[in-house]
């Protein structure tokens, strides 16, 4: 498997399974399937990004798109008590897939520091 070739490739392809719960022309939106809350919904773009620290000034609207995705999926999740939005980039940060995905968060009081 590539770089560009993850398992969240392989989702967006639809050649693995997944409860995908949104999908649009630039996002998929899907439950992990090691939740870390009540609620854990990974969305990712469909655009290839391997790390936030390698999106550049052209992926700008595409990173505003996928916070607004997270803005709607939470919502209809009913997370209107509040949620928490994870990034992580890069081995120091805890990234294993190296697919820009956020991790959404919520259905209990979130702790701090977080890890």
């Amino acid at each position: 498997m590539s770089e560009t070739d993850t398992i969240f490739s392989k989702i967006i392809r639809k050649e693995i399974p997944a409860d995908i719960i949104y999908e649009d022309d630039r996002a998929i939106a899907f439950r992990d399937i090691s939740p870390q809350a009540p609620v854990h919904i990974l969305v990712i773009p469909k655009k290839p990004i391997p790390r936030l620290a390698d999106a550049d000034a052209e992926d700008a609207a595409l990173l505003g798109h996928l916070l607004m995705t997270v803005k709607h999926v939470a919502e209809r999740e009913g997370l209107q008590d509040g949620y928490r939005v994870v990034i992580n980039t890069g081995a120091d940060g805890g990234q294993t897939v190296y697919h820009l995905h956020l991790h959404l968060l919520g259905g209990r009081a979130m702790t701090w520091p977080p890890g």
